[in-house]
């Protein structure tokens, strides 16, 4: 809407506005938006994309590009500044994800063997991998991923451990996988 009202005032905005020591409209315009909309909005689309990252992570398909270019906003919102990106969405989807994944953790830890809970974890890691590189700003991956070892593995560590030693009798399943692993 600002492009095309830029297009349609280009006169104004280059001479008139120029001249009085105005803000121009492309600033006016992102102003409006940010204090208009995405102040009133922000939460709403938060929740959205948070329930579009578990449907993920439960294996529906959603649509990544759109997924990005909401979170995109959040980024352009600070003009370069992560503070927008960081408070506003990046916050809210840590504890929603270790939310998540301790759900999970468990139910996984007293439902599997030792090896079949390392793999679904080990499997965990590599999605939320993949997730961030697709839509999620590269300095969330790191702080995403220490957030769904924790849940999955340093919060369950000793009944892990007790569970790899109980299940060290148990020959149905490969012994390559080892909790350090899932650290690397």
């Amino acid at each position: 809407m600002v492009r095309w009202l830029l297009r349609f005032f280009h006169y104004l905005d280059r001479f008139y506005i120029a001249e009085r020591s105005v803000p121009g409209l492309n600033e006016v315009g992102f102003n409006c938006f940010r204090d208009l909309v995405y102040r009133e909005v922000n939460a709403n689309v938060r929740v959205a994309i948070l329930g579009l990252i578990n449907k993920e992570r439960e294996g529906e398909q959603i649509d990544k590009a759109l997924l990005k270019n909401v979170i995109d906003v959040f980024v352009e919102i600070g003009k370069g500044q992560m503070e927008a990106y960081e408070e506003d969405f990046e916050a809210h989807m840590l504890i929603d994800t270790r939310k998540y994944y301790s759900r999970k953790a468990s139910s996984w830890i007293l439902e599997n063997p030792y090896t079949d809970y390392i793999s679904k974890a080990d499997e965990c890691l590599r999605r939320e991998r993949d997730r961030a590189s697709h839509y999620l700003l590269s300095s969330s991956e790191k702080k995403l991923v220490e957030k769904v070892q924790h849940e999955l593995v340093v919060v369950y560590a000793t009944q892990l451990l007790e569970k790899e030693h109980s299940d060290s009798g148990y020959s149905g399943f490969p012994r390559d996988i080892n909790v350090e692993d899932l650290f690397i």
